[in-house]
């Protein structure tokens, strides 16, 4: 037994074929054990057409032989490139991993029994939606043995820059090229909205996909909000003069977050310095520059934030909260405001049908001041819920398929109705009415323009990630100053940019979609570690 190879688009796809299926005329029986050979090694290695060529040479492959094997299967690959073309064995097992958080895992379930495994009825597909999936599949990934696709979203997921310095992922762009499922005459790429996948790209080339269009934002109940008179802030001090307000009516308190996962109220940070030093004031962060926390807009910005521990604005007892609990009190009343992405309404879905006249809205964080460099509506919105195709799986096409699949308005459409989320498919939720945390999250992302955060800092080096989540947890909680955290996490910065040992991810200062992009500068560009 050896392998069949088939050619699509320039992109060489092995599968299993008899040795004797490439025997004739034009080779013997030792040319058609070589072809086997080297087609194994085609497979294996991801050999280019020009590196397989070579490779034949060397081991004594004659032309003749070498074109036979291509052209008597050619007829096979036109036939099937219709209907499958990334050339999957349709009887291959599939391994496939997704996190199981705010989104839930209905839309993978829906993937794996109504989309792929109708279409490849043998393949039996191995699926467990789990979570902290660095702590569960870390062991296979260093011995080789990986899944085949995974969603690599949510707490203790794998750092995506560090698995393509590893040499983990595969390489997406035959995906890219390919048919869009359910689309005539639209590749994969043209479905996606413009500019959703640039952060999975290195070297130019696409390694991660993210399917939830997701916004993080505050959230309130606009109907109590109504009831009150209260006016979402538009501004900082506008949001601590509400919170005052809010504090003396007594009913609840202003504020509540996720106490035990700090980066929800990180994020919200981010974006309040994104918007008062524009993108440059993150940029420097992102790559790692000398004064990345030392910038004054960080101190007036960690000024601000801190006013809400200063002034008791924060529900008692909220640092020790998990995620669910904190949400949960939110809803049942307890607070006015919660930071969050637009998986909220999904992931507390039990909840939230408890408290049926809860109308849960989303907005921006609040402007810092009126001579911020970006306005009000300037957010943080972009895709996530990143996926993930693993170089060494066993079937690697058919991950990549999984995703073509997951990512056609068939699939994405289901995740919409399933979770009340947009995703970056376009024209995949055209007509839904899903609420009013859908309706204000979209009119946000409407909004923002070319105005979205790119904050990269926390997934391109970990251990920053992980300094400045506890930096905003012992602010929040009154532990450390404005001052004490920006002297930690600068020299933490430091000592990372110095580090050769650690590669870096240049980020643009604008991403590509924005008006002052420059093409040569839109995509990260990684340089393995050596």
């Amino acid at each position: 037994m050896g392998l069949r190879i088939r050619t699509y688009a320039g992109v060489n796809e092995v599968q299993p074929v008899a040795a004797q299926e490439v025997t004739s005329v034009f080779m013997t029986k030792d040319q058609a054990t070589k072809i086997d050979q080297l087609f194994r090694e085609v497979a294996e290695k991801g050999l280019s057409r020009r590196e397989m060529i070579k490779r034949a040479g060397v081991m004594g492959i004659s032309a003749y032989a070498l074109t036979f094997a291509f052209v008597q299967k050619s007829h096979e690959a036109v036939a099937q490139g219709e209907e499958n073309p990334l050339g999957v064995d349709p009887a291959a097992p599939l391994d496939v991993v997704v996190f199981k958080g705010g989104y839930g895992d209905d839309y993978a379930i829906n993937v794996n029994d109504n989309l792929y495994g109708a279409m490849y009825p043998d393949a039996e597909i191995t699926y467990i939606g789990t979570q902290r999936l660095m702590e569960q599949f870390q062991a296979r990934v260093v011995d080789g043995n990986p899944p085949d696709v995974m969603d690599n979203s949510g707490a203790g997921n794998f750092s995506n820059a560090q698995l393509y310095r590893d040499g983990q992922l595969a390489d997406l762009e035959d995906l890219m090229a390919a048919p869009a499922h359910g689309q005539e005459g639209v590749t994969f790429a043209d479905s996606l909205a413009a500019g959703t996948q640039d952060e999975g790209q290195y070297d130019g080339k696409q390694y991660v996909l993210s399917f939830a269009m997701s916004m993080w934002g505050v959230w309130y109940n606009a109907a109590k909000f109504e009831e009150k008179g209260w006016e979402y802030p538009q501004t900082w001090d506008d949001m601590l003069a509400l919170c005052q307000t809010i504090k003396d009516d007594g009913e609840m308190a202003p504020w509540t977050y996720q106490g035990m996962y700090p980066q929800y109220m990180r994020i919200i940070w981010d974006q309040l310095l994104f918007k008062s030093g524009g993108f440059e004031a993150l940029h420097r962060i992102n790559n790692l520059m000398e004064d990345a926390w030392t910038q004054p807009k960080v101190k007036e910005c960690l000024d601000a934030f801190q006013a809400l521990a200063d002034n008791g604005y924060i529900m008692e007892g909220t640092e020790g909260l998990s995620h669910t609990e904190a949400q949960t009190f939110w809803l049942q009343g307890e607070a006015a405001f919660l930071p969050c992405g637009t998986f909220l309404e999904n992931e507390m879905k039990d909840v939230v049908a408890s408290v049926p006249d809860f109308q849960l809205t989303v907005q921006p964080v609040p402007s810092l001041n009126a001579d911020d460099a970006l306005p009000f509506t300037a957010t943080q919105a972009g895709a996530g819920e990143t996926f993930i195709v693993f170089a060494q799986g066993k079937n690697v096409q058919g991950g990549k398929e999984w995703l073509r699949l997951l990512f056609s308005q068939e699939g994405a459409r289901f995740f919409s109705e399933a979770t009340k989320s947009p995703t970056v498919v376009t024209g995949a939720s055209e007509g839904l009415d899903l609420g009013s945390a859908f309706a204000s999250a979209q009119a946000a992302i409407d909004a923002s323009g070319e105005n979205r955060l790119l904050s990269r800092y926390a997934g391109l080096y970990p251990d920053l990630n992980e300094a400045a989540n506890k930096a905003f947890s012992d602010l929040l909680t009154g532990n450390k100053s404005a001052d004490d955290i920006i002297t930690e996490l600068q020299e933490l910065t430091d000592k990372l940019r110095e580090d050769d040992a650690i590669s870096k991810i240049e980020v643009p200062l604008y991403p590509i979609w924005h008006s002052q992009s420059e093409a040569g500068n839109a995509t990260p560009v990684a340089s393995p570690a050596g």
